[in-house]
Parts: structure tokens; sequence; C-alpha cells
């Protein structure tokens, strides 16, 4: 069944409307009207849904013709996925400023899939399908944009363009627990993740991959961010997971970076530090690859380093183009 609400000005109204429709009918397809249209708060989107925007698509980087802009400053996502069978597709959203914290990546962002801590073991989300998605927090730079987090699976994400925030994409593991000081196990890591024709520009961190396992990422373009991307083990690695396939068939390729800040443009790391007992341990990474990618800029800080490896020797980098000269965008000089 199709669904085509009628939005107004008033948030509150707009909100309720959008989240009636979620929570009460069977599952379809939600077309949202052209245009801007602000929310009180954002959306918990339960599984089997289809969300678009209008068919003005903003395909291939252009705008789209739909755009959702919450108002609410809960720390809510714009758009929380908590089921699975879900697309989403041909939709602009601006999230309001958010700060959550350190440990807060899968809060204030425009989309969350998933959590990051759970009070008891969850189901799995899977089968998630995001693109032609722009995301706009232009000037801020405290919360993420876009979150895989926890026990999600089977998740693409196509034709996603990011302009601010701290990171585009956070790809990171979860857990059960209150708070990352008092994590008891099981942990989950996202796992067969497809991540192709990224844009990410004017952010802190284009994205990152933290303890996962079978990840794809395919053609990214990062312009003028601090760091273009992390591959992480996570603070705890592996050590709650039964699964031994963490830290496996990863790769990472036809990235080209353009940036600007103090450390480097690329970190693997292979250790973590356990936020609860401090513990070090080393995660190992087997089939593995960053390959065919162009880093453009150098470093601001007194130590600096375009790629920066800690502990992370199963990782293969090959075909790294390392340059500071010239104007020309480093997505053109990597296409060539």
């Amino acid at each position: 069944m199709i669904h085509r609400p009628v939005l107004g000005a008033n948030a509150e109204d707009n909100r309720r409307v959008l989240q009636d429709v979620l929570d009460t009918v069977p599952a379809g397809k939600l077309e949202l009207p052209p245009g801007t249209h602000t929310i009180a708060d954002g959306l918990r989107v339960p599984g089997g849904w289809t969300i678009r925007g209008s068919e003005v698509a903003g395909a291939n980087g252009g705008p789209p013709g739909t755009w959702l802009v919450s108002a609410g400053l809960t720390g809510h996502p714009v758009l929380h996925i908590v089921g699975s069978d879900v697309a989403v597709s041909d939709l602009g959203l601006r999230p309001p400023p958010a700060d959550p914290g350190e440990h807060g990546g899968d809060r204030g962002t425009a989309i969350t899939v998933g959590d990051y801590l759970y009070a008891a073991p969850p189901d799995w989300i899977t089968h998630v399908d995001l693109r032609r998605v722009h995301v706009e927090r232009l000037g801020e730079k405290h919360a993420n944009c876009i979150a895989l987090m926890g026990a999600v699976s089977d998740i693409t994400l196509h034709d996603i363009t990011i302009r601010g925030g701290y990171t585009g994409v956070a790809v990171h593991w979860g857990a059960v627990g209150a708070d990352v000081a008092s994590i008891v196990g099981p942990t989950y890591h996202p796992h067969r993740l497809a991540i192709t024709d990224l844009r990410v520009s004017d952010a802190l961190e284009g994205f990152y991959l933290s303890s996962v396992h079978d990840v794809r990422v395919d053609g990214a373009c990062l312009t003028d961010v601090e760091m273009g991307f992390r591959l992480l083990p996570g603070d705890n690695t592996d050590r709650f997971v039964t699964s031994d396939l963490v830290g496996s068939r990863i790769d990472i390729s036809d990235v080209c970076v353009t940036w600007n800040g103090p450390r480097y443009a690329i970190r693997v790391a292979g250790w973590g530090r356990s936020e609860i007992d401090g513990e070090v341990s080393v995660l190992t990474y087997r089939d593995t690859a960053i390959r065919n990618c162009t880093l453009r800029g150098a470093g601001t800080g007194d130590a600096w380093s375009p790629i920066l490896v800690e502990r992370a020797a199963g990782v293969e980098i090959d075909q790294i183009t390392l340059t500071t000269a010239g104007s020309e965008d480093c997505c053109r000089l990597h296409s060539r």
C-alpha cells in the first residue's frame, strides 16, 4: 500500500502524521511530497517500510526534491531504522545541531540503523537500502551524519551525499550494557555492508569502520575533511564475540581524499583499549585491503603522516597516491 501524507507548516503535526502512519498501518510505501518539511523530532522506522521523496531524485550528487528538517533537540536521529527490510531513497535530511559526546555516535544523526548499546540481546536488523540520500549539517561538526551500529547486516549505501558533520558514515560495533564501562556482552559487529559512490565534504571525517567484517567500500570522494577514513578494531576488539570473522574480508578501494587536518588522512589501527578495565588487545585482520586511493593534502600538526598504521600488519595497502601539489580537485585527479 502507498501512503502519501499531506504535510504543512506545523512541525508537531507533520511529525505526528508521519509517525502515526509508520506505527499504525501495515508496512508499505511512504511517499513524501516535494518541498522542505519540518518535523518536531525524529521518526522511528519499523521494519518493512519504503520511504522515498519526490520523483525529482538527487542522483549523482544532484539535489533531491524532498527535504525533511528536524527541529528536535532530543538527540533522536531524523530517521531511526529499528527493523529489517527498509529502504530510503531520493530524500534530503537536515538534522538539528547536536553534541552527543564521544560515545554517542548513534545519536543526533540524520539516519541511524541499529543502536550502540542494548538493554538485552537484540534482533538483527537486515536488508536495509539507502540510496540517493543527501545529508546537510553545515557549520556543525559534533555529531555523525549516518550511523550503522551494532546488530546490523546486509546494508547497502549507494549514491550518498553528505555535507558537514563529524563523521559522514560511522560504522561501529554494539553491545549489551548500560554504558561503555559496563558492557557484559555479547558484542554485535556490522557485516555484509556495501558502501558505494559516497561523497562527503566539509566534515571532520569521511567514514570509519570499527570492529566489522565483510565490508566493501568502493568509490568515495572525501573533500575538505580533517581525516579521510579510519579502520579500527573497536575498544574491546573481539573479546566478547563468539565469531572469529571480525576483522576479516574488508575491502576499501577507489577513495580520494582532500584533507587538511593535523595528523593523518588514513588511520589503520589493530589495537584497542577497553573502557571496562583498560586492557589492551589486538585484532587480527585477515583478507583486508586498502587500495587505489589518492590522498591530497598535508598535515598541519608538528607530526603528521598521510597514512598512520598502528599494529595492523594484516592489512594490505596498495596503490596509494600522495600529492600536495596543485589546486585541482582530488576526485578529478583520482578518476583519470
